[in-house]
């Protein structure tokens, strides 16, 4: 009977997953050592059962968050061999901690951003490829807290509804990038009397009409949210088209090119 076993046992494993042994790139241990992933991961990527800790999506960001409202973040998967699908952005102990969903349609699977932070807290990048499987990056950012909970600058201003979903930014066409502004509060809802009031989405097109990228914005993104897009050598797009909505309703529309744009 045990020879029975033994022998079941390893046919089960020859006849096992397809990928081979060494495409198991780094261990099933969490390497921030985080409470929480073990719940995002499950809510955030709707339960993956293809996910591996990957030292190919790299994630830049400051050691300590100095300004918790303004935290830079440039999330880099162009290492991976696959086509990537989408790229979720997220913080382990954010209040909310889904920060953005990136959707590199046909350019680079690259994006930077800046967004809030309360605590020092472990970021994922969590970049699922075309055969479905997810490979995290992760980092960890200090911070004293309360970026999440702040009211807008913008209130500040008599003017700040005249100037709700400008943009500003420019095409740069010789270093294979793009870089936008949109006036937006960015409300989290955290602040006191003051409700949820973001940018829900944005999707960029060219100039015949095909979606070269397109993401879902959460709260913890930064007032006046900013972002530059990446493309692959020398397929930069000389006109992008951007359009959007915030959660008020209100259209996000504006055209980025190789000059600037107010």
């Amino acid at each position: 009977m045990s020879r029975f076993v033994s022998t079941f046992a390893l046919l089960g494993l020859l006849a096992g997953p397809a990928f081979a042994i060494d495409e198991v790139r780094v261990p099933l241990e969490d390497p921030m050592k985080s409470g929480m992933w073990s719940y995002h991961q499950k809510h955030l990527l709707d339960d993956p059962e293809a996910i591996q800790f990957d030292d190919r999506v790299v994630l830049h960001a400051p050691k300590v968050a100095e300004d918790t409202v303004n935290v830079p973040l440039l999330v880099d998967a162009t290492a991976l061999d696959q086509k990537v699908v989408k790229m979720v952005i997220s913080a382990d102990y954010g209040p909310i901690p889904h920060i953005m969903t990136y959707y590199p349609d046909t350019a680079a699977p690259k994006i930077s951003l800046r967004f809030k932070v309360d605590q020092g807290t472990a970021i994922r990048a969590s970049v699922q490829t075309e055969d479905g499987v997810w490979h995290v990056g992760s980092t960890y950012i200090d911070a004293a807290g309360g970026g999440c909970s702040a009211p807008a600058v913008a209130y500040a201003n008599a003017d700040w509804y005249d100037r709700l979903g400008e943009m500003h930014g420019r095409i740069f066409a010789g270093s294979d990038r793009a870089r936008m502004i949109v006036d937006h509060p960015m409300d989290t809802g955290l602040a006191g009397d003051i409700p949820v009031f973001i940018i829900e989405g944005l999707a960029l097109t060219d100039d015949a009409g095909t979606q070269v990228a397109h993401m879902d914005l959460y709260e913890p993104v930064n007032e006046d949210p900013a972002f530059t897009f990446y493309f692959e050598d020398d397929a930069t797009p000389n006109v992008l088209h951007v359009a959007g909505r915030d959660n008020n309703g209100n259209r996000i529309k504006g055209t980025l090119t190789t000059s600037e744009t107010h």
